[in-house]
């Protein structure tokens, strides 16, 4: 099997769906994807509980334990995190893990990189920056926050809400490691981040809500005697087990 690492390739970046369960994932394996990230909030909206504020570190280790069966690689959002749970994700069997900075001092988020590679240097570690997420963008401070993150070790970099395309070029140009865009329907094509040197590309919550609205309108439809999509996986397939290697 490829490494993870080597699945971030120039030109032909890494595609990288987000699972929030066990089901989720084994449909995106059997697709075709060789590698799977979780969503944070699909993880906590999943389990009743809140994104973003560390109430999923139960939740992540049992599901990376049950993912890590499936014959794919896997990264884990632990969200703002720490040593300690990036130590219990790889133990689990993750290949990587994405660490936020919340835009909290970015030299306290290069210092727990370091941490965390000291300890699990095999470890994949995806380091985020929010500077425009949720926010208006500051694309300097991204330049500035990715290089630090870069010099302390992490194996690559991500800036969600990137949208710009020269905002995403000059991001590429200010480090040597991957970089990752979170994929904003309407506004990226996979073929237009890979010509500005991206090599990792996720889907975050966007799966998880798509799922969400697809139920809702299922309903919808039974209940209003509308036509009802016919191509759905069965009962057999969804009550398979998972794929073995």
């Amino acid at each position: 099997m490829t490494t993870f690492a080597a699945l971030h390739r120039a030109g032909a970046p890494l595609v990288l769906p987000n699972v929030w369960d066990v089901a989720s994932a084994r449909f995106l394996v059997e697709a075709g994807f060789p590698a799977l990230g979780t969503t944070s909030l699909g993880v906590a909206a999943a389990n009743g509980l809140p994104d973003g504020i560390a109430a999923t570190d139960a939740e992540n280790l049992r599901l990376t334990r049950s993912l890590a069966r499936l014959p794919v690689h896997l990264t884990v959002d632990i969200e703002t995190g720490s040593v300690e749970a990036a130590v219990a994700m790889a133990g689990a069997g993750a290949a990587g893990v994405n660490i936020e900075d919340a835009m909290g001092p970015a030299e306290t988020h290069a210092a727990l990189i370091r941490a965390v590679k000291r300890e699990v240097p095999q470890l994949f570690v995806n380091a985020r920056t929010d500077t425009h997420w949720q926010r208006p963008g500051d694309l300097a401070e991204a330049v500035r926050r990715v290089r630090c993150y870069a010099d302390a070790g992490a194996d690559g970099v991500f800036v969600p809400g990137l949208a710009e395309p020269a905002d995403i070029a000059a991001v590429v140009a200010a480090v040597d490691v991957p970089v990752n865009v979170l994929f904003l329907p309407g506004r990226h094509t996979v073929a237009d981040l890979a010509d500005l040197g991206v090599r990792r590309v996720s889907t975050g919550s966007l799966l998880f809500r798509a799922a969400l609205a697809a139920a809702v309108e299922t309903a919808r439809a039974v209940r209003d005697g509308s036509a009802v999509r016919l191509d759905l996986p069965t009962y057999a397939q969804a009550n398979a087990g998972p794929p073995t290697e």
